[in-house]
């Protein structure tokens, strides 16, 4: 049986609504589990850009195999 704290890299795509522009992301994240991964992806956006969670749309989070590159 696995581990339950096992760390995985998850992709997460989306996008960022401020005013009127629509910003596209993809960003790996290390996570734990994949809610966790999406949170850590509003922390991030909302530090960073200033987005607030409503502005913060996922569209997609798949779970990346150990041999994926952790480049972003």
């Amino acid at each position: 049986m696995r581990d339950m704290t096992t760390v995985k890299t998850f992709q997460i795509q989306g996008e960022i609504r401020k005013s009127r522009a629509v910003m596209p992301f993809r960003k790996l994240v290390k996570a734990l589990d994949e809610k966790e991964a999406v949170e850590k992806v509003y922390m991030l956006f909302g530090s960073r850009h200033k987005a607030k969670r409503f502005q913060i749309r996922i569209l997609k989070v798949e779970e990346k195999p150990e041999s994926a590159p952790t480049s972003q």
